[in-house]
């Protein structure tokens, strides 16, 4: 057995490619939307490297032309999903065995195949399953992925070469062994790149998977697993079991043999998998480690020395890039009364001159939203607003005839805590509360309390004094926190991602902290010289 060191060098962030007209990249983009705009896919349940149709299937649908079906995808029942935990049981010795080198040089290349030959097919389909724009596709599905991919690795490394102080005739060290057991991840639709991390984090470093992706999400996932297959991943390292969340919750969270669950969605559902963990935790083999990135109310918070124009772009970008579909996208503004008037008319003037449409259309800058069910949601928000003394809508309107398009919505609260103030919507709705100079330092801890989420947070001010007591007050309020900058964008290896209270564990994706809740390390000492001795010298006596 070769016994070199092997390294990996620290990543280069994936290069973002523009798609500008005249670019190579943006016409064999539009040759790939083109062709998988064209054909139907069929999409199996893969357990143990073989695929399986079920008959129980559902279709992927545009969501900027709901009639238009993508791909037909089949679901995983009770058998198929213990089938699968059984196949990721048995793969888990060989593939936590295997050299690490080994298992490294699999990520690295499905991170290479990604960016090379899979770059138009990944991101073609994230635009149209996911109505992603060419650009926020491309930071996403290429280049956010293919950072998970490479950083991961070498994150792992990283703690593989942490090792404890030795003493004279004692060798002490420590082995990173994998979970006990086998990791659940399930994965949102508003990121490609959010579902390869939930599968891959945990398998880079020895455990075995269930992935379920999102039913909104299949195609782009799916293709994605292709990518790990030609890396060379071994059959049954990583499951792709698109299935119900109940029977998730029934055949999966509740196996004896689950060690951890990794998860992006929903504060209501992660909190209803934490209270299955508690009922079910004396039947478990170990504690399962619980990871989830959840909800957001994500603010921008202007002190009245801030720049209006580059405050109205982080607003306008923050707000409705993707639909307002991130989980960091800003829903929330605090506008100081001094800047309003001026904040407003260029907020709206800019608004206005967003085109919303097809994604295939390069000249769009917003989709529609996902499904049916967020589009009836947000419109609600909306509808609420509109009837409300306690808030006024300055602009906003939508259409459900052929996508689920809800157009850019700014709504002004009179209250701090009105209800699209504090409540979570996932959608281009952005409401503004306009606050007293005078009043910045109550306003601070309004926006502080108001919401029960932490997950990401902005304050523009060119006052430094300014900075350092916004900056202070806000301190637990966002785990991903913007000076002067827009509260979307997290770059792997440079803004790890996660929040806090009601957003999730804050384990940080993208980062060794959320690498080390999959590894279970093992110290190990061994004496050179052990001694025969029983009593100690203490004991003798005078």
């Amino acid at each position: 057995m070769n016994n070199a060191y092997y390294q990996v060098t620290m990543p280069n962030n994936e290069p973002v490619n523009s798609y500008a007209v005249g670019t190579a990249e943006r016409e064999s983009l539009k040759a790939e939307l083109a062709r998988q705009s064209a054909v139907q896919v069929e999409i199996p349940v893969i357990i143990g490297g073989k695929e399986i149709y079920t008959g129980n299937t559902k279709t992927v649908t545009m969501p900027h032309d709901h009639h238009h079906v993508l791909a037909t995808f089949h679901m995983a029942g009770e058998e198929e999903l213990k089938a699968a935990v059984k196949a990721a049981m048995e793969a888990k010795k060989a593939w936590e065995e295997l050299p690490w080198e080994h298992r490294a040089a699999i990520f690295l290349k499905a991170a290479d195949l990604l960016t090379g030959p899979w770059r138009d097919k990944v991101n073609a389909a994230t635009m149209l399953g996911q109505s992603k724009t060419a650009y926020q596709a491309e930071i996403d599905s290429a280049c956010e992925l293919a950072d998970f991919l490479r950083f991961n690795v070498y994150f792992a490394q990283q703690i593989y070469q942490q090792q404890p102080n030795n003493t004279p005739a004692v060798w002490n060290r420590t082995e990173y062994r994998p979970l006990d057991g086998f990791v659940a991840a399930i994965s949102p639709f508003n990121f490609t790149s959010i579902g390869g991390n939930l599968c891959t984090a945990p398998a880079i470093v020895g455990n075995t998977v269930l992935w379920k992706p999102s039913s909104t999400a299949v195609l782009s996932n799916y293709y994605f697993y292709q990518v790990l297959v030609e890396a060379g991943l071994p059959a049954g390292v990583i499951n792709f079991v698109p299935c119900s969340g109940t029977d998730m919750s029934k055949y999966v969270l509740s196996d004896e043999n689950l060690a951890g669950f990794h998860f992006t969605g929903s504060t209501a559902v992660f909190s209803g998998v934490w209270s299955l963990v508690g009922q079910n935790i004396s039947k478990y083999r170990s504690y399962p480690r619980l990871v989830g990135e959840t909800g957001g109310k994500d603010f921008i918070f202007a002190h009245p020395t801030a720049k209006v124009d580059e405050l109205v772009s982080a607003m306008a970008r923050g707000a409705f890039e993707f639909q307002g579909q991130k989980c960091s996208a800003a829903s929330r503004a605090f506008i100081p009364a001094s800047l309003w008037d001026e904040v407003k008319e260029k907020l709206l003037a800019r608004v206005a001159e967003l085109k919303v449409g097809d994604v295939q259309d390069f000249t769009s800058f917003m989709g529609a939203v996902i499904d049916e069910k967020s589009y009836r949601n947000i419109v609600n928000y909306i509808k609420y607003a509109e009837e409300s003394a306690d808030a006024d809508v300055l602009c906003g309107s939508y259409d459900d005839s052929k996508g689920w398009f809800v157009y850019p919505t700014v709504i002004q609260a009179k209250k701090p805590d009105f209800k699209t103030m504090v409540e979570e919507i996932f959608g281009p709705v952005l409401t503004v509360y306009v606050y007293q100079d005078e009043k910045l330092e109550e306003t601070l801890k309004i926006c502080d309390q108001a919401s029960p989420y932490a997950l990401t947070g902005a304050i523009f001010a060119q006052d430094r004094q300014a900075i350092v007591e916004m900056e202070r007050a806000l301190r637990n309020s966002a785990g991903n926190f913007y000076i002067n900058d827009k509260p979307t964008g997290a770059v792997i290896g440079q803004q790890p991602f996660g929040g806090s209270r009601a957003s999730g564990t804050n384990d940080k994706a993208g980062s060794m902290l959320n690498l080390y809740r999959w590894i279970s390390p093992r110290s190990i000492k061994e004496n050179f010289l052990p001694t025969k001795a029983i009593t100690y010298p203490f004991m003798d006596e005078e």
